[in-house]
C-alpha cells in the first residue's frame, strides 16, 4: 500500500471517528436537556399540587377564628317570636296571610331568599301583615367539613330565640353565610355572636354546647322529608299552596290577595 492510500485510509478513519465522537456528544446533550426538562415539568407540577392544596385548605378553613359580624334588627319584632319545639313563629296571630319557611343555615339559595325577601318579610311582619313560622331543617347537615354545621347552626338559633334574639341571629348567620361543602362555624363562634347580640343569660352558652334541639330538629328534617309539598331547602308554603319565590312579586302578591 503506497503512502497516498495510508494517508487517505487515515483521513477517512479520522473523519468516521470524529463523526462518532460528535454523535454521541450530541446524543448525550439531547439527554441531558431531556433529563432537566422531565426535572423541571415534576417540580412545577408539585409546586401547583402544593398551591392548591395550601389554597384549597386555605378557602375551605376561611371561617377558622372569623367573627361572625351581628345584624342589628328592630328589638320590637325579636321579642314577639316564639318557639314552638323546632320552629319559631313570628308575627301576629291575625295577620293577614301566614306561611311556612323551610330553610336551612348552610344552603345557598336559602342565603339568595334571605338576600333578596328577608327585609321585605320583615316589614311585613312588623306592619302585621304577615305572619311567618321558620322552619330550620339540618337537611345539609353532612355538607360542611367537618360535618355537623347546619345542626349546630340551628340549635344555636333556637337557644337564640329562648333569649329574644331569633330575627337578630337567623339573619347574621345568613349575611356571613359558610359555603356549602367548607367549614361552617363551631360552638364558640356560634356563642360569641349571641354574646355579641347582647345574649347575656348563661343558658345560651349552655343551650348551644348541649344541642338542646338537636334531636327535635332531626325529627323535623324526618317529618318533613316524607311530606310531598317539601321540595327541600327553600320551600314557602302558604297552607299546602307552594310559592314561587322566584318571582319577585310574591310576596306583595300574596299580602295584596289575602
Amino acid at each position: 500500500m503506497g503512502g497516498a492510500e495510508r494517508a487517505a485510509r487515515k483521513r477517512r478513519q479520522s473523519q468516521t471517528a470524529g463523526a462518532r465522537a460528535v454523535a454521541q456528544a450530541r446524543g448525550s446533550s439531547g439527554g441531558n436537556r431531556r433529563t432537566i426538562v422531565v426535572v423541571v415539568a415534576v417540580v412545577v407540577l408539585a409546586a401547583l399540587v402544593i398551591g392548591g392544596v395550601i389554597w384549597t385548605n386555605s378557602s375551605k378553613n376561611q371561617t377558622a377564628g372569623q367573627a361572625i359580624p351581628p345584624v342589628t334588627t328592630n328589638a320590637a319584632l325579636d321579642s314577639a317570636n316564639e318557639r314552638h319545639d323546632a320552629t319559631v313563629v313570628s308575627g301576629r296571630d291575625d295577620a293577614k296571610a301566614k306561611i311556612d319557611i323551610y330553610a336551612d343555615f348552610l344552603c345557598p339559595y336559602c342565603g339568595q331568599l334571605q338576600k333578596a325577601y328577608g327585609q321585605q318579610i320583615e316589614q311585613q311582619i312588623e306592619a302585621g301583615n304577615l305572619q311567618v313560622t321558620y322552619h330550620m331543617i339540618p337537611l345539609l347537615n353532612s355538607r360542611s367539613d367537618p360535618p355537623g354545621y347546619s345542626l349546630a347552626s340551628e340549635n344555636a338559633s333556637l337557644c337564640a330565640a329562648d333569649q329574644g334574639k331569633f330575627t337578630a341571629y337567623h339573619d347574621s348567620l345568613f349575611a356571613k353565610q359558610p359555603e356549602e361543602g367548607q367549614r361552617g362555624y363551631d360552638n364558640t363562634q356560634l356563642i360569641q355572636l349571641g354574646k355579641d347580640l347582647g345574649i347575656t343569660a348563661p343558658e345560651f352558652a349552655t343551650c348551644v354546647n348541649n344541642g338542646t334541639y338537636n334531636q327535635q330538629l332531626n325529627d323535623a328534617l324526618t317529618k318533613i322529608s316524607a311530606d310531598p309539598s317539601f321540595q327541600g331547602t327553600p320551600t314557602i308554603l302558604h297552607g299546602t299552596t307552594q310559592l314561587n319565590w322566584s318571582d319577585a312579586n310574591w310576596l306583595t302578591n300574596l299580602v295584596g290577595q289575602s
